[in-house]
């Protein structure tokens, strides 16, 4: 059973996703919070697997909520869902740990999935939105003449393989298009995505793509 906590300050909006999400079998909700502060408080009480979680919020805002609850080290994980496909703030939910992105008009089956997508240690973004994150998020990135990849210390841990792996998961490949190119198994790659994910701390594969961003290891067109 997945258990999932709603943070929207739109109450129609709660009661629409808690319709949904209970009339599956494998879903409860555990807890509606109406912004930031509520949804932090209730994810330490709940321990929800994942929190579907609306941006902008009186008082506390979705993003600084998001970064709150991933710097507990909670288990949980933050779907966060924008009302717009270009929300000027969703960016920021990538630094802060976000596990994907989704907008409110999405089909009810695309929510359900992104949920388990999420659940399962996943990371779901609509397509759409995440090219548009990705661009606003890299042009908000220092510029660091001569900054190599070479010197961070969770790109040198990695090997020759798994760092041209993190390059191109960068490059937003995924691990089908990685397999065919790279002519290796999936199996492979999904091991290689694993030992990445492991070595740099990367909760998902969003969060590696902003490592090789950050790191250099791609930079924006």
């Amino acid at each position: 059973m997945t258990t999932v906590l709603l943070a929207d300050d739109q109450p129609m909006q709660r009661f629409g996703f808690r319709m949904l999400l209970e009339s599956q079998d494998d879903m409860t909700v555990v807890g509606e919070a109406a912004n930031g502060i509520e949804a932090v408080h209730l994810v330490a009480r709940h321990h929800p697997d994942v929190v579907l979680m609306d941006i902008r919020m009186p008082g506390l805002d979705g993003i600084e909520a998001t970064r709150r609850i991933i710097a507990s080290g909670a288990r949980t994980r933050v779907l966060i869902v924008t009302t717009f496909d270009l929300d000027e703030y969703a960016y920021d939910g990538l630094r802060a740990g976000a596990s994907g992105f989704l907008v409110k008009d999405a089909l009810p089956e695309e929510l359900l999935a992104g949920i388990r997508a999420v659940a399962a240690g996943d990371a779901v973004v609509a397509p759409t939105l995440t090219r548009r994150l990705l661009d606003a998020y890299v042009h908000h990135l220092p510029v660091v003449p001569g900054a190599r990849p070479t010197s961070d210390p969770r790109i040198t841990a990695l090997t020759e393989r798994e760092r041209e792996i993190l390059t191109v998961i960068g490059q937003g490949w995924s691990n089908t298009e990685i397999a065919a190119r790279l002519h290796l198994a999936e199996s492979t790659v999904k091991t290689h995505v694993t030992r990445i994910l492991a070595k740099t701390g990367a909760r998902d594969r969003v969060q590696a793509v902003i490592l090789a961003y950050d790191t250099r290891l791609v930079t924006p067109m």
